[in-house]
């Protein structure tokens, strides 16, 4: 693939910063964002939809949940200001999106408790309570079940990945791979053509 896209490592599209408002949880965000990474004016639809429809951890929870393909953070935001005693992993191969996470955990309040890496930085030995992801189709289908058979096997014992995937571009397909290699899945939600699968060993 040629150009520039936001699962590019690192951007050359030009910055022009900007603002994304949305509300989630019960909360309003106002999070940075720039050109070059994941829909980055305003709050992907899908990413909407998995906020509104999957569950929450309790606000009580610690542990550690991933944000698998953060983009410029709003799911960790949400969880980072949700799950006050967890510790939230950003991980993205754009270095503008972790840049952009880095300083939204830091408008949340929630800097100390949010980690923000690249994937091969991640320790080896670590392992999740949850996955939140709408992961990034648009790198093929390969590429998409490689980074899914990398990251869901280090969910914790009795941990829970929560995706969102339109239909369109292959929710059902996913669901029923994800299935044929022995993951539970769910269906719990369905809206504005976006699957919301919970998946759990």
């Amino acid at each position: 693939m040629t150009g520039d896209h936001y699962f590019t490592a690192e951007p050359a599209t030009a910055a022009q910063p900007r603002e994304v408002v949305f509300s989630a949880a019960g909360r309003d965000y106002t999070l940075a964002s720039a050109g070059g990474v994941f829909s980055a004016g305003r709050l992907d639809p899908g990413t909407a939809v998995l906020l509104r429809k999957a569950e929450l951890p309790a606000p009580e929870s610690t542990g550690h949940l991933l944000d698998l393909g953060c983009g410029f953070g709003p799911i960790t935001c949400v969880l980072a200001t949700s799950v006050p005693s967890a510790t939230v992993w950003a991980v993205d191969v754009n270095e503008r999106a972790r840049e952009l996470t880095t300083a939204n955990a830091a408008r949340v309040g929630a800097a100390s408790r949010v980690r923000v890496s690249p994937p091969d930085a991640v320790p080896a030995a670590a392992t999740f309570d949850q996955i939140w992801s709408n992961p990034p189709i648009r790198i093929g289908k390969n590429e998409l079940h490689q980074l899914l058979l990398r990251w869901l096997p280090r969910l914790a014992p009795d941990g829970v990945a929560w995706l969102v995937v339109a239909r369109h571009l292959g929710g059902d397909s996913l669901h029923r791979w994800l299935s044929e290699r022995g993951w539970q899945v769910a269906r719990p939600a369905s809206q504005k053509g976006y699957r919301v699968l919970r998946v759990t060993r």
